[in-house]
């Protein structure tokens, strides 16, 4: 299922300046807070400055517009085509990062919005999320202009500015936008997933670029119980506390069942060949099998699976019991207690399935449940047989080489492009981060202590999205 003999393409980068744009794009701390009141809109007014200021023929060219609701933060660039009657293509990014835990500072070896460029790396919150491929996509869109070039379909630049937060505010608007403005199909969308990266699937040690062809839906519920409190030395026969312990517990045993998919079909159609040869039959038997029976060998796949948090959840409809709040004082009984549950659907279990089956399993009139998230089901299915997929393919090989696996694979986390995926006009929506990584150690910067890339693998992500736009031109 790999291709082969893919020839590579050098491309030349002014390296030096593009890194210390990167590490000052760093230094602006934009940052997505779980509680949206908490929101720097300063820190966003000057990146957005500095990447006018940074990339002049991107904006003296691009229709650039600020969009978003309630607050106007995301970036969505418009870089018109020669032929206006073709669907046109998106290149997806993130500006907002994820806040520094205070517990985890001293373990950074810098400081964690410095940017600094060190030991032949640039470190800092948000240079592997996702600021990397927004500067990557307007380093080569530069260098393009640079040169004199019009691509021949419309290309579209969606920034978001709440991702981490699931996109609310500003993807799922831009995704509005670009609907309503009457484009019936959009050909190709790219966002960010997983960094090139050796070991990252277990069982292949090779070096490994997955292309997200599906992603996992997002579903957050409030679990709550609003009865009398009262003297900690009266207590009643069941507290609030207690009442709603007993449903958080009945909701994390009451796990949703294993599956297979397409998506998780086609991924083991391409990885099966590249696993060890004992367990083929199993793989085959998953690659093509039928989503309506379930074998002898499958559940064997299924088994083998869901000894590995990863590969587990590829299958089943997560439960992940992430806050619980109750109480102010030792010796009072709270009158509320607050729980929150997230899920991350699997394709078939709508945000209202999970609602009836968190109500069922409950089956408490006291406890209410209400979905406090920008919900969303699991989307569409990309086509990992399609020219946009091979597209894809051919520009990873070009970049990175021959000696690597390419694989399609389902998304466990979700990304903006979901706001276009889960729609009819956008099925063709991959998702990678255009850089190679040394090993899953940095991978462990996603939302960890140490974030960095390396500087010359950014000149090659820059070379990767340039490729890119010159390969558009063969959709």
């Amino acid at each position: 299922m790999q291709m082969t003999g893919v020839e590579p393409v050098e491309v030349q980068v002014d390296l030096e300046g593009a890194v210390q744009r990167l590490s000052k794009a760093v230094q602006f701390p934009t940052i997505s807070n779980q509680d949206r009141s908490d929101f720097d809109e300063q820190a966003f007014k000057d990146y957005h400055q500095f990447i006018v200021d940074s990339y002049p023929l991107v904006h003296k060219t691009l229709k650039r517009e600020v969009v978003g609701d309630p607050r106007p933060f995301s970036l969505l660039y418009t870089w018109e085509g020669k032929d206006p009657s073709l669907p046109p293509a998106i290149f997806m990014a993130h500006q907002d990062v994820v806040p520094i835990a205070e517990d985890s500072r001293d373990q950074w070896l810098v400081e964690p919005f410095s940017g600094a460029i060190k030991d032949g790396y640039i470190w800092g919150r948000g240079v592997l999320d996702d600021k990397n491929q927004i500067h990557a996509i307007l380093e080569a869109a530069e260098m393009k202009l640079k040169e004199g070039f019009q691509p021949s379909r419309t290309i579209m630049f969606v920034f978001g500015h709440d991702e981490e937060v699931g996109g609310p505010e500003g993807a799922k608007v831009a995704a509005d936008i670009i609907e309503q403005r009457g484009y019936d199909k959009i050909a190709f969308v790219l966002d960010e997933s997983a960094p090139l990266t050796p070991g990252i699937f277990p069982g292949i040690r090779d070096n490994t670029a997955l292309i997200g062809i599906a992603q996992k839906g997002y579903v957050s519920l409030e679990l709550a119980i609003h009865a009398v409190g009262g003297h900690s030395s009266m207590p009643p026969e069941e507290s609030n506390i207690v009442a709603l312990a007993k449903a958080v517990t009945k909701v994390e045993e009451a796990q949703f069942p294993f599956k297979i998919h397409d998506a998780v079909r086609y991924q083991v159609r391409f990885m099966g060949p590249e696993l060890p040869e004992a367990q083929q039959p199993m793989y085959q038997a998953v690659a093509y099998g039928n989503n309506d029976t379930m074998t002898e060998l499958e559940q064997a796949f299924i088994e083998a699976m869901a000894t590995n948090p990863v590969t587990r959840a590829m299958l089943r409809t997560t439960t992940a019991v992430t806050m619980f709040n109750a109480g102010v004082k030792d010796n009072v009984l709270p009158p509320a207690a607050t729980a929150v549950v997230n899920f991350r659907p699997m394709p078939g279990d709508t945000p209202e399935v999970i609602i009836a089956h968190v109500k069922n399993v409950i089956n408490d009139e006291r406890i209410t449940v209400r979905d406090i998230s920008a919900s969303t089901p699991a989307t569409n299915v990309a086509d990992p047989h399609g020219k946009g997929y091979q597209l894809l393919e051919k520009t990873i090989r070009q970049t990175w080489g021959n000696d690597l696996i390419v694989s399609p694979f389902f998304v466990i986390g979700g990304t903006d492009s979901k706001h276009f995926q889960s729609r009819p006009f956008a099925q063709d929506v991959y998702t990678i981060t255009g850089i190679q990584l040394e090993s899953t150690t940095e991978f462990e910067g996603f939302h960890g202590v140490n974030e960095r890339i390396l500087v010359e693998e950014y000149g090659r992500s820059i070379g990767f999205f340039y490729t890119l736009m010159d390969n558009l031109e063969a959709l």
